[in-house]
């Protein structure tokens, strides 16, 4: 099993409701064993970056996440959240 985790943060606080639905039109995509679109609480009291959204998605294998990445909603999404957003880092892990 493929883990996906993405963190993002938005330039402007006003932006966060739009980038919360472009990120939310990833879960349109069949192409997964589980995905979920969250706000992030921000209860961690150490200092530095903190993201305002966290992307975790589940997939069975390397190609499962490639057609994932491939479906139409994927670009869809990246059209409406990349302009708004500062901060993306991703990590993909074996969690077989």
């Amino acid at each position: 099993m493929i883990r996906h985790i993405v963190f993002f943060d938005t330039r402007n606080a006003t932006d966060s409701d739009a980038v919360f639905n472009g990120l939310s039109l990833l879960t349109g995509i069949p192409h997964k064993l589980h995905l979920e679109i969250g706000r992030n609480l921000k209860t961690d009291p150490l200092p530095g970056p903190v993201p305002d959204f966290v992307v975790y998605g589940e997939f069975e294998s390397e190609a499962q996440l490639a057609a994932f990445k491939a479906h139409p909603l994927y670009q869809q999404s990246i059209d409406v959240v990349r302009p708004l957003r500062d901060m993306r880092v991703a990590a993909d892990f074996d969690a077989g």
